[in-house]
């Protein structure tokens, strides 16, 4: 097909915790930067659902947590 990207997949994805998860409560978000974008799950389900975003979708994401689009308490 003209015009189509490959799909993102996790993969062989090498997962990063975010730096403020909360270890006590085992709240903790994991990244993976893809070939095509960027994953993010939960680490408590590892094998579980993950959100894929393209670069401009999570780029848009975390402009929208930068300016206070979403409620993070």
């Amino acid at each position: 097909m003209r015009g189509t990207e490959p799909a993102v997949t996790a993969d062989g994805a090498v997962w990063r915790k975010a730096t403020r998860s909360n270890t006590v409560g085992n709240q903790c978000v994991e990244v993976a930067l893809l070939r095509g974008g960027i994953a993010v799950r939960d680490s408590k389900d590892p094998e579980g659902p993950r959100l894929m975003f393209s670069p401009g979708e999570w780029e848009a994401f975390i402009d929208g947590v930068k300016g206070g689009e979403f409620d993070l308490s």
